[in-house]
């Protein structure tokens, strides 16, 4: 009998682990698989994947500078290794995290002697006989990473992974930059809401699930290649009202869950191009509730004043930022240690 993770994978849409644990990836057979410093961080702690850091440890001894520069030079190293764990498992690519701290800073985040950078990580993986089309790079959805991600796919031929997306003016501007895949964070937007207005969403009702339908609908109505991919599920329910959506990337435990049930999971959004004598119902749907088009890629102040009028985004953006830089320092500072001993 199908499985629930079967019947997703069945719409269309294509299973992606969100984990630093390689070990427990392939059980459920996704095509990618994606990374934050929270989640290396994480499996880092864990006496199974000591060997990594080992190797890490190594490389930042032989690239010598100081302390500072070596334990750089291992958290690079770091993640690719883990990069390069996970991509003898899947079948696709594996995304990884720039340095939060340079979300603002667009030189550095495209400069390839800058630490943690696109270039390098790239750079990095090709040292070790891993191409670059497997690799997406992660970089947050801020003006200055947008506009990075456009310079990246358009004059380096680097597939890059927009995260920390939580409003519709990040999600335009993603698709007019060329990017190759956002991460729209569904719990993260249905937190604010449940927060701040103290009320409980479920299935259509949820704020996360009404974002990135509107996205994915604006996609595909405006033609954009770029593929919409959820992220950040606080429970199954999410995940089944956008089945059909390009991509969902999702924490081992939900899909644990989806692997041990058999429920129905319907198709809710249709991710497949239009074919000959076929009008896909999105394109149905588009033509009868048409969303306008609008443009941010050009304009810095239009853009930051979307963000702004959007407190949801503007606050999430922003504490998701600051999270994940404070993850990658407290990995930083674990090798550190390891570096002095």
């Amino acid at each position: 009998m199908s499985t629930s993770l079967d019947l997703l994978k069945q719409t269309g849409t294509v299973v992606v682990s969100d984990s630093g644990d390689f070990e427990s990836i392939d059980v459920y057979k996704p095509q990618d698989a994606t990374t934050n410093p929270s989640l290396i961080l994480a499996a880092a702690n864990k006496p199974g994947y000591a060997k990594l850091i080992d190797v890490a440890i190594k490389y930042a001894k032989q690239k010598g500078g100081d302390l500072d520069a070596q334990a750089n030079a291992a958290l690079d190293r770091l993640l690719v290794e883990f990069g390069k764990e996970i991509l003898a498992i899947i079948p696709g690519r594996v995304s990884t995290e720039v340095d939060a701290r340079l979300s603002f800073s667009k030189e550095g985040t495209k400069a390839k002697d800058s630490k943690l950078q696109a270039k390098e990580l790239i750079a990095l993986y090709e040292s070790i006989g891993v191409k670059k089309d497997r690799i997406l790079i992660k970089i947050a959805s801020t003006w200055e990473g947008i506009q990075a991600a456009r310079e990246l796919e358009r004059d380096e031929g680097i597939h890059c992974n927009l995260t920390l997306l939580f409003g519709f003016g990040q999600a335009v501007a993603c698709a007019e930059a060329g990017v190759t895949l956002i991460s729209p964070f569904v719990g993260r937007i249905l937190d604010w809401y449940k927060k701040t207005t103290g009320k409980n969403y479920e299935g259509d009702e949820d704020p996360g699930v009404q974002s990135v339908t509107k996205i994915f609908n604006y996609y595909k109505q405006h033609g954009y290649k770029t593929i919409v991919m959820g992220a950040s599920f606080r429970n199954t329910g999410e995940i089944k009202s956008l089945a059909g959506v390009d991509f969902l990337t999702i924490s081992p435990a939900l899909l644990e869950e989806l692997k041990t049930s058999t429920a129905p999971v319907p198709k809710r959004l249709d991710s497949l191009q239009d074919k000959i004598l076929k009008i896909s119902v999105v394109r149905l749907a588009a033509k009868a509730n048409p969303i306008p088009k609008v443009t941010y890629i050009d304009n810095e102040a239009e853009f930051r004043w979307a963000l702004l009028q959007d407190q949801m985004a503007f606050d999430k953006l922003h504490e998701g930022i600051k999270k994940f830089a404070e993850d990658g320092e407290t990995l930083k500072e674990l090798l550190r240690k390891k570096l002095s001993a």
